[in-house]
């Protein structure tokens, strides 16, 4: 996890936190968050990145449409991440 991009662990928040989404649906949701159109040839290779490292699968829903889901490998990360996250601002997110 620590050699990504933030963008791509973006990306990953994004796929766990949807049922199997499609590229278009994890675009979508990105560009709400970023506030910015996020062009197709970001997107896509960094996903493609994420499946490269394994944690990420991508399935097929027809030809032209893919789905994706994090692989265990991806969830052990992720709880990894929030882990060490909360060493440093969980403490200051609960003083709130």
């Amino acid at each position: 996890m620590y050699d990504l991009t933030g963008f791509q662990r973006d990306l990953l928040y994004v796929i766990v936190g949807q049922d199997e989404p499609h590229g278009l649906a994890i675009q979508d949701e990105l560009e709400k968050y970023y506030e910015k159109e996020i062009h197709h040839g970001r997107l896509y290779p960094n996903l493609d990145t994420l499946v490269d490292k394994g944690l990420v699968e991508k399935g097929q829903v027809d030809r032209r449409t893919n789905f994706y889901t994090v692989t265990r490998r991806g969830q052990r990360e992720l709880e990894a991440r929030y882990d060490w996250e909360q060493q440093y601002v969980g403490e200051l997110l609960s003083e709130s």
